[in-house]
Parts: structure tokens; sequence; C-alpha cells
């Protein structure tokens, strides 16, 4: 699905953010990307996620070649097959609940009222039905996470990456979200979540190791947190 060979990415004047990193991620994987900050994994993160280019290397997305791309083609490659959830949530703060997570299917163009349909269901389907009105500033750590992720969810993508989704919430409520990604990767989506902790890459089938800007290790393993 994913595959980058000999990727690197290097920011003026010589800053190896990433260097010569070689992967695949499959249909239905569930990969973590583990390292410190500034290891490169946010950057590994933002080129598997058309967020940033790579200097040197070649990157293919389902056997597209990503370069041949132009800037409108990759975002709505981007908008069709990735959903994304951060950690500090990204919610619009006048936006409620509902709206937030609608505002995917409004790039996407479709009509208002299918949009709202959609964004009650997903809300209904992360436990949040009875919080559709709700500003985010009205709303835990935890139900702006579950917001989050709704809208990740708005235009059906196939890959949800998710960037330190439990950086912001007690162990308890991380747990909770953890469950909920679990979940989603049981329906079939390919999960890739950007972790600098051990206990939350627990939860994935495969652990990608970065450090200085190189991949380390890529070791898989059955069991899928506690």
């Amino acid at each position: 699905m994913i595959k980058l060979e000999n990727i690197s990415k290097i920011y003026p004047p010589k800053l190896h953010a990433l260097e010569n990193a070689s992967l695949s991620i499959s249909q239905g994987e569930f990969v973590a990307i583990m390292g410190k900050s500034g290891s490169g994994k946010s950057t590994l993160m933002n080129i598997i996620g058309f967020l940033d280019k790579p200097t040197t290397g070649h990157m293919t997305f389902l056997s597209q070649d990503v370069k041949t791309l132009t800037q409108t083609e990759l975002a709505n490659l981007r908008l069709r097959e990735i959903g994304f959830v951060f950690q500090n949530f990204n919610l619009l703060p006048r936006l409620n609940a509902w709206r937030n997570v609608a505002l995917p299917m409004a790039y996407a163009q479709l009509p208002r009222q299918k949009r709202k349909e959609n964004a009650f269901r997903l809300l209904e389907q992360v436990g949040l039905i009875d919080r559709a009105a709700h500003l985010p500033n009205k709303l835990s750590g935890g139900e702006r996470q579950r917001v989050a992720i709704a809208r990740a969810l708005a235009n059906n993508p196939n890959i949800i990456i998710a960037d330190e989704p439990t950086g912001n919430l007690d162990s308890k409520t991380g747990k909770n979200i953890m469950d909920m990604f679990c979940q989603l990767h049981q329906q079939g989506k390919t999960l890739i979540i950007v972790t600098h902790d051990a206990s939350i890459a627990l939860y994935a089938q495969r652990v990608i190791t970065v450090h200085d800007g190189k991949i380390i290790r890529d070791s898989k393993h059955d069991n899928q947190g506690d």
C-alpha cells in the first residue's frame, strides 16, 4: 500500500531529519513509529501522509509514484485515503463537535444534509452523540480526541495516521482511546501511530524505531495492548 525507498529529508542548511529510510506498509497493518523527540519519526509521518516531500528517494502509494502527482492530486488523495489524529486535537474552537466532524466532508463536497447525518453517525460511533452541539472548550480532553477520531473517519479513509494521540491525556483516557484504535483496526483500517511511549507501541502489530533520522529496527509482535 505504501512503499518508501531510500527516503531522505534535508532541511536547510544541512539538517538531515531523515536518512535513507526504506519501509513498506500493507493494507490492514497496525504500525507504530517510535522514537524520541527529534528522532525523525514526525518527519517520516509527514512524508507518509503527504504533508511534506522527501528531498531524495522514491515513494509509491497504492502503486502510484508520488513524485508524479501535483499538489492538487496529492491533496485529493490525502482527503480520500488518510485521516489524521493529532496530539493537540486541532479542532476548530468556534465549531461545535458535529461541525468539526463534518468539515472534511465539506472539502469533499458532500451535500450539507449528508454531512450532518454522517457526522452524527460518527459521533454516535465514538460515544459522543450527546455532545454533538458542544464547542471544543466544553469537552474534556478525551472527548475532544474522540471528536478528532470521528473527524478522521469522516471520508471513510483506508488509513488513519495518529501523532502522539494520547500525549495530552491521562492514562485511563489514553487506554480508552487506544482501545478505540484497536477496534478501528479490527474493522480493517490501516493504522499508523507515531509515539515516544513504549506502552502505546505495544498496541501495534509492528514497531518501527527511528533514531537520529534512521530506521534502526523494524519488529513484529502478536500482542496488542493488555
